[in-house]
């Protein structure tokens, strides 16, 4: 299933991908002609998307029951829904600075989905980028709205994403952390680098593809 990668902005609206806005899904053959259709990307039917979510479901299921007796590790496809943590803590994106980090240590977390309107996501932070967006800021850090802040940029995956794939890409883009979304949009969980630390640690092998 895809990753997506939502370049850094500020949390107006939802910076989830396109598939998921509030927004008629069609297909590419209905764009006006004074907007352009780029190459590298195109709109999905609704019956073409979930058609795609299903086979990918079909696809984890018949991995799953073959690799059963594999340690997870070792799997050459394995589900992110099987080492991600359930639940995502959230705060507005009227909050403070200040309010983002309390809200933190009171969850015992170290990231945070920020959230507009109804709990629509609009970004995610975690605490070393807060701390270091305080230490470079001028005024007083700890009252600024998380609103007025260019958020980082920020991974999204379904449950059957391959946990593999998913690591390269964090790499690559230098982030500890992923959101894990439902097919309606919502989040269901999230994957950190610690999680993937927690899997190879017992391993007893290095993979180099990770």
């Amino acid at each position: 299933m895809s990753i997506h990668v939502s370049e850094p902005g500020r949390p107006i609206g939802t910076r989830l991908p396109e598939i998921f806005r509030n927004r008629r899904v069609g297909d590419v053959s209905e764009v006006r002609e004074s907007a352009k259709i780029k190459p590298e990307y195109s709109e999905t039917t609704d019956a073409e998307f979930q058609a795609g979510v299903q086979a990918g479901k079909r696809k984890a299921q018949q991995y799953g029951r073959s690799t059963a007796g594999e340690p997870m590790e070792h799997r050459a496809y394995l589900p992110v829904s099987t080492m991600c943590v359930s639940g995502v803590a959230s705060i507005p994106a009227t909050a403070t600075l200040a309010e983002a980090l309390t809200a933190m240590g009171e969850n015992q977390t170290r990231h945070l989905a920020v959230t507009v309107g109804n709990n629509i996501i609009a970004g995610m932070v975690n605490e070393l980028w807060l701390l270091a967006w305080a230490n470079g800021f001028p005024g007083n850090a700890a009252d600024q709205s998380l609103a007025t802040i260019e958020l980082p940029a920020f991974l999204t995956a379904f449950p059957e994403t391959d946990a593999h794939q998913l690591a390269r890409l964090m790499l690559a883009h230098q982030l500890d952390a992923a959101l894990i979304i439902d097919n309606a949009g919502e989040p269901m969980g999230i994957v950190t680098s610690i999680d993937y630390l927690r899997l190879y640690a017992d391993s007893g092998s290095y993979r180099a593809d990770v």
